[in-house]
């Protein structure tokens, strides 16, 4: 019986100690994936940086020689270096979002080839955010909208953006979609923001 004993001690000891070894191991892990993929969060807050500055070379200067850029909800955007320029240049480029946006990040997930952040995104609608809502004038409304963006990243440039968001829930909120009998929610944003504690 003592012996048993003494040897279960010896094995919890040894458990012990692996567990201590795991938690070191993966703790030097996550420093050295920790540097890669910190340069991925810097590379697209650069990227984002740049667009919000209105600068399409800085913009440009973040991306593969190879990009897409698709947002889902209104098709907008391009495939090919020469059609993400042109997105730029006309679709986003000055028009990102008006003056009063807020981004709320709710998550960023990283690994070594892609980055997913989800936002809330709030704006007045006071003027035309065609890559948002092409062909909308604005309606002076206030929105609060939930927001994802995918990143594509390669060789330590950005390599794709697929962006989505709730575009019936946008355009019911501008005034532009009556939600009556649709299975459309305009709250879907102020709830995220309650669930996570961000608002």
């Amino acid at each position: 019986m003592g012996e048993a004993g003494g040897g279960g001690r010896q094995e919890w000891a040894l458990l012990q100690d692996l567990r201590k070894l795991h938690q070191v191991l993966n703790a030097l892990s996550m420093e050295v994936l920790s540097t890669r993929h910190q340069a991925i969060a810097d590379l697209f807050d650069a990227h984002m940086a740049a667009e919000m500055k209105g600068d399409l070379e800085g913009t440009m200067a973040t991306m593969d020689a190879d990009p897409h850029l698709i947002n889902m909800a209104s098709g907008t955007g391009g495939v090919g270096t020469a059609w993400v320029r042109d997105f730029y240049a006309h679709d986003l480029i000055g028009q990102f979002f008006p003056s009063d946006v807020e981004f709320i990040r709710i998550s960023r997930t990283i690994n070594d080839e892609r980055l997913v952040d989800e936002w809330v995104i709030r704006f007045t609608h006071d003027k035309v955010i065609t890559h948002l809502l092409s062909g909308v004038a604005p309606t002076g409304r206030r929105v609060e909208m939930a927001f994802a963006v995918v990143v594509g990243v390669r060789e330590g440039k950005v390599a794709y953006e697929h962006v989505y968001w709730d575009q019936a829930g946008l355009l019911a909120q501008l005034g532009l979609l009556d939600p009556t009998g649709l299975p459309i929610d305009t709250t879907t944003a102020a709830r995220l923001l309650a669930a996570t504690g961000k608002g």
